[in-house]
């Protein structure tokens, strides 16, 4: 929906919603964590990477851009033992790019998006041993929404799908978590959007068939209005976005694993309904599907990774909080990432597209990508490369 959303999305690893990646097949393999004998604190670990990239995008506004750009430079320390635990992710990260939302410059970083600054991520864990599978976390959390992250390396590509851009970041709250054999479930109470207005409940229920097989489903609600005054991410006001911080959501994702094979199917559906208190003048949905997946080639340092999208917008209204602004605009898209891993080195190509299937608003205008006469699609390259540790 905006371009925040792109820029500052992230999955933060609290209590069970870490299950999610341990099923899948990554196209690469995550920061390596260091222990550290913490003295009283017990066993601490530590980990993060840094990686940058240049990148082409055509058409944007008057034609065709190119640079570079750092993507990610984070720290995190965490504690994951004991009944007292804690996450510290400090630094910047901006390097997922949706194409359809690129800009000129993709992937802005800053360490000041949140309101918390270089804090992106920070929160304490209770687990309690009368209770064993129960976790309560409180901080600034990440969001339970979708199978993407925002730190590019935890994906299949550095592009992200449409599902991914639409969904909620990281917010200041209190987690609940609870694991009984195959399932997990976990549910998040916080200002949602990182705002300030405490009325925005997440869920994810977790169940683990086997080994290669994984099903989760999420969801969100605001259960009150966030009005179009109030500041979000630390950057600005909710203004044209109304829409997309006043929404709900429901969605799903299933992962298999068949050997060097990882294939996650995703479908999800946000609504926000009519609400003048919050800006919002006429109803809107998004919805998409994507297929996500990954292959690694044996023992070699290579691997693949990619996806494929349809995602569609309905409103009575131009809603400059969608990714194209169109009224009932529809879009498929693709992206493809061959990668290259060297122990904690990695570098990797990222090529995308994406296609306005309808680029025409009941008025008659035409919107699309570039000046003058818009087009329909547009192409994402980049190459990136990084450290991870």
């Amino acid at each position: 929906m905006i371009t925040i959303r792109r820029q500052l999305l992230g999955l933060g690893f609290v209590a069970a919603s870490s299950l999610l990646a341990l099923n899948a097949a990554q196209a690469m393999n995550g920061p390596t964590a260091i222990q550290i004998d913490g003295g009283p604190l017990g066993a601490l670990q530590l980990s993060g990477g840094v990686d940058g990239y240049g990148y082409y995008v055509s058409p944007v506004g008057g034609g065709e851009s190119t640079g570079a750009n750092v993507a990610n430079g984070l720290v995190e320390l965490q504690k994951t033992d004991g009944q007292l635990q804690f996450t510290i992710e400090i630094g910047s990260n901006g390097g997922t790019i949706t194409p359809g939302a690129s800009n000129y410059h993709p992937g802005q970083t800053s360490i000041t998006n949140f309101v918390t600054g270089p804090l992106y991520l920070g929160y304490l864990t209770l687990a309690p041993t009368a209770v064993p599978g129960l976790t309560i976390s409180a901080g600034q959390l990440g969001s339970l929404e979708g199978y993407e992250s925002g730190i590019d390396w935890n994906n299949p590509s550095q592009l992200t799908t449409a599902l991914f851009y639409v969904q909620n970041s990281n917010s200041r709250g209190v987690s609940v978590s609870y694991t009984k054999g195959a399932v997990a479930a976990t549910v998040t109470y916080g200002d949602g959007f990182d705002s300030g207005v405490f009325n925005v409940l997440q869920g994810l229920l977790t169940y683990t068939f086997n080994s290669s097989n994984v099903l989760n489903i999420y969801g969100e609600a605001n259960l009150g209005t966030t009005g179009p005054n109030t500041f979000y991410y630390g950057g600005g006001t909710t203004g044209y976005d109304d829409p997309y911080i006043n929404s709900n959501m429901i969605g799903a994702y299933y992962s298999y694993t068949n050997g060097n094979l990882n294939l996650v199917p995703e479908v999800q559906f946000q609504y926000a309904k009519k609400n003048a208190r919050a800006g919002i003048y006429s109803g809107t949905t998004d919805f998409g599907m994507a297929l996500l997946g990954t292959y690694t080639f044996g023992t070699s340092p290579y691997s693949i990774g990619g996806w494929a999208e349809y995602f569609t917008e309905h409103t009575g209204e131009i809603d400059y909080s969608s990714q194209f602004s169109v009224p009932n605009s529809e879009a498929i898209g693709f992206a493809i990432s061959p990668t290259w891993q060297y122990k904690d080195l990695f570098a990797r190509a990222n090529a995308g597209y994406v296609y306005l299937i309808n680029n025409t608003a009941p008025d008659g205008a035409k919107y699309g990508f570039g000046s003058g006469s818009p087009g329909r699609g547009q192409f994402v390259g980049t190459l990136e490369a990084g450290l991870l540790f």
